[in-house]
């Protein structure tokens, strides 16, 4: 039975051998012939023109800065993604594609997009069309921009459905009471609305025409009941109000501060369904906009990849030109013994990798807040969102 494979690829080069396809086969007889350790495919990189090595020790150095902006371009957009489709999480995964393909076929099946990144130029003038990676930084703004207007819109929503929904003793009642409900336009009387817990429904129909001296006798009556309490109305004498709320609390019954307009009511019905419809019409083309985007910030950030893929491999390698890129899907529960295998099947590239701190800053080797193997590396996480969809 295969081992479950991870969304997490390695991002891996060696040198050539006599040829390259003696590195690919060598990689594929240690890593999957006789102990599925990972599933792996050529890397496609195309032959890029190198420029100077000075050069490319600066380029390797700003390209790891701007593998972790862009990365961080593609996660916020993916959550933000997963945060709009709230009701239909198992929908983000099918709208988070790259070039049209779900993100592990593009990864595998990578190819360089000689239209956008032409390949006759040096690697620092490729570099300087994605610096500063202008796209990205667009969609980083845009996306803020966006997020801002529509949290604000989603926010104002929820706090006016929020104010119809919950306890009795909170929530809205405007849906809930009628006009009838209430004696409206009189000097003298006034209705109030009283929510009694359900376990008190007894004590309020025998004690509250004695909550006041002016209560209308047998004018209760029960409007509306959630799972704890009843909200009964009440008609009194305008001057007995404070003396019935007063006694009212003295028995647990709690007077909900409440008077009847019809336009406020009907403003705040008007608003909701503004809200609502405004929310509607945001939300395609919210969506549409964050699957374009998603897309081509994915793209960008694979090809900072693979640039610095070829730009470490000149430096760890040399002159000319002579490596093979492998991307490895480690098997979940093989991941130590995959990294034992690949370094001793590279060891002999450098002898210090193995005792090498991590921490140390060693220009054009990126080792800060990495760790170092005798090959190039570099981890490709797909696992973009904070919840499994």
């Amino acid at each position: 039975m295969q081992a479950a494979a991870l969304t997490e690829f390695w991002l891996i080069s060696a040198p050539g051998e006599k040829t390259c396809q003696q590195t690919w086969d060598k990689l594929m007889v240690a890593t999957t012939r006789t102990n599925n350790l990972s599933t792996n495919n050529k890397f496609n990189i195309p032959d890029l023109k190198v420029g100077t090595l000075d050069v490319l020790v600066g380029l390797s150095d700003e390209l790891a800065k701007l593998d972790t902006f862009v990365e961080s371009v593609v996660k916020k957009v993916a959550q933000y993604m997963a945060d709009v489709l709230e009701d239909s999480r198992d929908k983000v995964q099918e709208n988070l594609l790259a070039n049209g393909v779900d993100l592990v076929t593009y990864i595998t099946r990578f190819q360089w997009d000689m239209a956008k990144y032409p390949i006759k130029h040096s690697c620092d003038y490729i570099w300087f069309i994605f610096l500063p990676t202008p796209q990205a930084t667009q969609i980083d703004n845009d996306l803020k921009a966006r997020a801002s207007a529509y949290n604000n819109l989603k926010g104002n929503l929820q706090n006016l459905e929020r104010k119809n929904a919950g306890s009795l003793l909170t929530r809205s009642l405007a849906d809930i009471v009628k006009k009838e409900d209430f004696v409206l336009d009189s000097e003298y009387l006034i209705t109030m609305l009283v929510v009694v817990p359900k376990t008190g429904y007894t004590d309020w129909q025998k004690t509250y025409e004695t909550l006041a001296e002016m209560v209308v006798p047998r004018s209760t009556k029960l409007l509306f009941e959630d799972n704890d309490s009843g909200l009964f109305s009440v008609t009194l004498f305008r001057k007995a109000v404070d003396d019935f709320k007063h006694k009212a609390r003295e028995n647990k019954f709690t007077v909900r501060d409440f008077q009847y307009n019809e336009e406020e009511m009907k403003a705040d019905k008007e608003e909701m369904t503004r809200l609502s419809t405004d929310k509607k019409k945001q939300f395609g083309p919210l969506v549409r906009w964050l699957k374009v985007n998603f897309s081509e910030a994915f793209i960008a950030w694979i090809h900072i990849k693979a640039l610095r893929v070829f730009v470490e491999s000149v430096l760890r390698y040399g002159l000319p030109v002579n490596f093979q890129a492998m991307l490895l899907q480690p098997n979940k529960k093989n991941m130590k013994k995959l990294r034992e295998v690949l370094y001793d099947l590279y060891k002999h590239l450098d002898s210090s990798a193995a005792i090498i701190d991590a921490s140390m800053d060693i220009p054009g080797l990126n080792l800060s807040q990495q760790e170092y193997y005798p090959y190039v590396y570099y981890k490709i996480d797909c696992n973009l969102l904070d919840f499994k969809v």
